[in-house]
């Protein structure tokens, strides 16, 4: 079998994958004659290691004979327990997945019990390399790592043990892998970190986003499309609000971390916004952008959560006019502060998930509903499906992977517009 990259969780652990791939073909695991399987796995809920401790016994009953290597922020916080799995071979931290020399153990049939798990401290990682990936493998857009771990505390996240301290990339390693992408041929490149809103302020000058946003827009004339991932709105800067107002490259996207509509909860979350900061935050850049589309993450259930303190994560949708819902039901995590909090029953945690994702899918039928009839530039990212630019998925009628293809919207189908691509005008 060929080596295997099995990648769970964000933009940021499907972009390291590219490199994991690099890496481990360069430490000849491709070569293995019984093969390979590298898990990249993420911890932001027990659900996702639950999932990763699955997938990785169904791999070893399937391939009884490949090596298997974990890696990833469930790797990363729990060492130990990985490595005590009698399926997996080798344990590799976060810093350590991406550098050959980690996985050259393996083709001599793997390592010692005392050697297993190799994660040092992530804490004591000081800088991010732009690592150069020149594609993304069996993907219609490219991902650009720019940021990595975070320096806040938020205490439902165990993302900083598995990350780190915030650090970032240089913006000329930005732009220069941007302009790489762009040049093989990439029409949308989406720039992604754990905490992206906090970029720069490791660097000198401490340049903040908005100011790597315009730089690649004005540096890389190739680019025909600029996507964020997950920011934090409290951190956007005026550059990134200018990048808004006027390049219509940068989509029409955001996707926020809210977390709770309830201002004690994010007291108790340890969040740094009010619900009001959320809504005006929305309404300032819908005045600035008018196209522009809101997605966001929630968590449903979290410890001391009241009726009332859930309905007003339940009118955030309507007030900061979300589109895209990501609900999380909450799920305690080792050494975290909401972990040691009183819990809610899970039944009730399950009810209010399932209550916020009625109205997530409310708001966003309501958004197709909206489209129909208006014209739309759809990235295709397989055959027969794409993107919109403000992101909403869409059925189209021809069009390559990774073609920009011009539609208009006849309808839709509940979860999906259907779109009919334009004819070409006569010359």
């Amino acid at each position: 079998m060929p080596l295997e990259i099995v990648t769970f969780g964000c933009r940021l652990n499907t972009y390291e994958s590219e490199v994991i791939r690099r890496e481990a073909e360069t430490a000849g695991l491709a070569q293995l004659e019984d093969g390979a399987v590298i898990f990249n796995t993420c911890a932001v809920t027990a659900e996702a290691v639950r999932q990763a401790r699955q997938a990785i016994r169904r791999a070893r009953r399937t391939h009884p004979k490949a090596r298997i290597v974990v890696t990833g922020c469930a790797a990363q916080t729990d060492p130990t327990g990985f490595a005590e799995m009698p399926e997996v071979d080798l344990v590799l931290g976060n810093q350590e997945k991406l550098s050959a020399w980690n996985y050259r153990a393996l083709p001599d049939f793997g390592v010692d019990d005392s050697e297993k798990a190799r994660v040092n401290d992530i804490f004591s990682v000081r800088e991010t390399a732009g690592h150069m990936v020149d594609a993304i493998e069996g993907r219609a857009r490219a991902i650009v790592q720019v940021q990595n771990g975070c320096d806040h505390r938020c205490t439902f996240c165990i993302i900083p043990y598995g990350r780190g301290n915030s650090r970032s990339v240089p913006m000329g390693a930005v732009v220069e892998q941007v302009a790489r992408l762009a040049g093989n041929g990439y029409a949308e490149i989406v720039l992604s970190g754990v905490d992206l809103t906090s970029y720069g302020t490791d660097l000198p000058g401490r340049p903040k986003l908005g100011r790597l946003v315009l730089a690649l827009l004005r540096q890389v004339p190739g680019l025909r499309r600029l996507r964020l991932s997950s920011i934090d709105s409290i951190e956007v800067d005026n550059h990134l609000l200018e990048a808004l107002a006027t390049e219509s490259r940068l989509m029409p996207h955001l996707h926020l971390s809210l977390q709770s509509g309830d201002d004690m909860i994010l007291k108790r979350m340890k969040r740094r916004h009010l619900r009001d900061d959320s809504i005006r935050f929305c309404q300032e850049v819908r005045r600035l952008r008018p196209d522009i589309v809101f997605g966001a993450d929630i968590i449903a259930g979290f410890p001391t959560e009241t009726e009332a303190m859930f309905r007003n994560s339940e009118n955030m949708v309507a007030e900061c006019g979300l589109t895209h819902l990501h609900v999380f039901p909450y799920s305690p995590r080792d050494k975290t502060p909401a972990a040691r909090m009183p819990q809610l029953r899970r039944e009730v945690v399950r009810e209010r998930a399932a209550r916020l994702r009625t109205i997530g899918e409310a708001a966003h039928r309501r958004h197709l509903d909206a489209l129909a009839g208006s014209a739309q530039s759809i990235l295709v990212e397989r055959q027969g499906m794409g993107r919109t630019e403000d992101f909403t998925l869409a059925e189209i009628a021809g069009g390559a992977p990774g073609e920009i293809v011009d539609a208009v919207v006849a309808g839709h189908d509940g979860a999906r517009l259907i779109a009919l691509p334009r004819p070409a005008r006569a010359a």
